[in-house]
């Protein structure tokens, strides 16, 4: 349960330090025929930072590829990538997903897979990685994999997509607070605890209220995990990451859940705002009744998700 005690705590550190500001990196799904480039997306908005989904298996053992299908150094994806890269964005490459096949899965080793992860790094030319675990992996492989990966280049930022349970719980228990208590084991140095918030049985009614219960119940499992660091720093690490419209659970998530939440988390100066994903943030679809992955399902202006959480995210 959520102990008001906290929440309290976290009001204060919220008026205390002021606003500060929080990181905004939309996912991108690379998986998609037809895609919008991701330059254009940047052209339209002035958005400089996502995630790209997904690195993943492929064909061959232990060969990262985009989506299971095109190569990693795929000129269609890389290049555009490359391109929001120079004009200052950063990207966060996401390995996982909830398809596959898993990288995670391929590689055999702790030394193959942290091998696989610095190939997709070197090849975007970036260093930061999110694991987004949808699915049972050999957690204690992985996370001595990343464990080299930070040893061999420490300024490599890792951060865990991780499902949640509930508004009232937090992050799964298994492929959750589990992942994360064996990376603190393994010597990994988690930067961003990225909660899925999404296709979860909410309790509010209303929505934004919802994701940030979710972010509450996060700190809190986050607390235990990580006694001896402070609410400040804890905040620092949370991400919060909803799906844009018709979730699958018939959930909507409107703009006006979205500019709660960016609200909620500007105040409180945590680390990240997610969501799924860019190519989502249109309302070409209103009203349809099971997810799009190239629309939203709700009625909204095209790109609205993404222009609105600009407003509220730190501008550094």
């Amino acid at each position: 349960m959520i102990k008001s005690s906290f929440i309290l705590t976290l009001g204060l550190l919220a008026c205390l330090t002021g606003t500060g500001g929080f990181k905004f990196a939309p996912f991108y799904d690379t998986f998609l025929q037809n895609r919008t480039s991701l330059l254009a997306f940047f052209e339209a908005t002035g958005q400089k930072d996502f995630h790209i989904a997904f690195a993943l298996g492929g064909r061959e053992p232990c060969v990262p590829t985009w989506g299971g299908e095109f190569a990693i150094d795929d000129p269609e994806i890389l290049n555009p990538i490359k391109a929001v890269m120079d004009m200052g964005g950063e990207i966060i490459v996401a390995t996982g997903g909830a398809l596959g096949p898993y990288l995670e899965h391929s590689c055999t080793t702790s030394e193959t897979l942290a091998q696989a992860y610095l190939t997709v790094l070197n090849t975007v030319g970036t260093t930061h990685l999110d694991i987004d675990i949808e699915t049972s992996v050999n957690v204690d492989m992985m996370n001595k994999a990343l464990a080299i990966v930070q040893r061999s280049r420490p300024e490599i930022t890792v951060s865990f997509t991780l499902m949640v349970t509930g508004e009232d719980y937090g992050v799964t228990p298994q492929l959750g607070v589990e992942v994360l208590i064996n990376a603190k084991a393994n010597g990994v140095r988690v930067d961003i605890v990225n909660a899925m918030a999404m296709e979860y049985p909410k309790i509010s009614e209303n929505f934004g209220d919802s994701v940030i219960n979710v972010g509450i119940a996060v700190l809190l499992q986050m607390r235990e995990i990580w006694p001896e660091k402070s609410f400040t720093e804890l905040k620092s690490m949370l991400g919060l990451t909803p799906m844009v419209g018709r979730n699958f659970n018939g959930n909507i998530f409107e703009v006006e859940h979205a500019k709660k939440i960016a609200d909620w988390a500007n105040l409180n100066q945590i680390g990240l705002i997610a969501f799924w994903s860019m190519e989502r943030d249109n309302g070409r679809c209103p009203g349809m009744s099971f997810p799009s992955p190239y629309c939203s399902g709700t009625s909204q202006l095209e790109l609205e998700f993404t222009k609105e959480i600009m407003k509220f995210a730190s501008k550094k």
